[in-house]
């Protein structure tokens, strides 16, 4: 995280109790150094209401609100919810780049880390995934930083609660239609039940998975030295299966920023295994785009 003396730290604000909290926090530690970045998404009837709320707590704590609006509808084929987080990443970014931030924090707690993994195992996720979310990491040229991840939802609104801070509550929250929701609803209060320490425990088993999962971001560094980028096809066919799915998914995910399914994977690597005359094609959709076969070596186009 870069030193937040340096620059104005920027909170992601969307009025609800996390991120109140979280702009609380960051005016107590840095008081005058910190901004607010409110995006409206447009998918709401309450969303109006939500940069209202905004607005109006910013005013009180004498806070800068920085609003961006925008369409953040999905595209055929694309996930609502990940077409929204992938809009409003974009937004804070460029907002927070205008107005020369160090980082923007952002304020998912331990109880939505918890839920990204039960929602991620409910998938069929694999390590990237089950890591759960990063305390930080970078997009779009901004550093992002997450503090709140060992804090619980309910310690965040207790203490907003006994500063009689006022807070908007999202009824987005409690529809069933979203699965997270159902694991908040269900899932989560069962596992509690038997499992007191359940935050704890679930955020050690998430630092494991991540701590894997950088030895296999490490070794397939170490695998694209040796094919290049984008990979040639002849380095990658003399790696054994599992190294090249991983060298694979590693240089989509790092170098195209998109996650083929297993399906897909799967289909490339069999295609990449019968790569064996100059006239073989390798041609397969992933995300937004195509993985093809570019004279000895792989490419993915999204201009196709």
């Amino acid at each position: 995280m870069p030193d937040p003396l340096a620059a104005p730290v920027a909170v992601a604000f969307s009025a609800g109790a996390d991120s109140t909290a979280l702009l609380l926090a960051a005016h107590t530690l840095w008081p005058g150094q910190v901004l607010a970045l409110h995006v409206h998404h447009g998918l709401q009837a309450a969303a109006d209401d939500f940069e209202a709320m905004a607005l109006l707590t910013g005013r009180a704590l004498g806070i800068p609100v920085h609003v961006c609006r925008l369409d953040a509808r999905a595209q055929p084929g694309q996930s609502p919810e990940d077409a929204a987080r992938q809009y409003r990443y974009r937004a804070l970014a460029d907002m927070a780049r205008q107005r020369g931030a160090g980082c923007v924090l952002l304020g998912q707690h331990a109880d939505d880390q918890a839920e990204t993994l039960m929602l991620a195992l409910a998938r069929g996720a694999g390590l990237p995934g089950l890591a759960g979310m990063p305390e930080r990491f970078e997009r779009h040229g901004v550093v992002f930083g997450r503090p709140w991840l060992g804090v619980s939802s309910a310690s965040l609104r207790a203490w907003l609660v006994a500063r009689r801070q006022a807070f908007a509550d999202d009824p987005s929250n409690a529809d069933p239609r979203f699965t997270r929701n159902r694991i908040r609803a269900h899932l989560l209060p069962a596992w509690a039940q038997d499992f007191p320490a359940w935050r704890e425990t679930l955020a050690r088993s998430m630092r494991h998975i991540a701590q894997a999962q950088g030895l296999l971001d490490e070794l397939a560094a170490e695998d694209l030295q040796g094919t290049g980028v984008p990979p040639a096809i002849g380095a990658l066919q003399a790696l054994s299966r599992p190294r090249q799915a991983n060298l694979l998914r590693h240089w989509l995910r790092r170098h195209e920023a998109v996650a083929p399914s297993e399906v897909q994977l799967d289909a490339l690597l069999l295609q990449i295994d019968a790569c064996r005359t100059r006239g073989h094609r390798i041609h397969l959709k992933v995300a937004d785009g195509q993985v093809q076969r570019d004279g000895d070596r792989l490419r993915f186009d999204r201009s196709v």
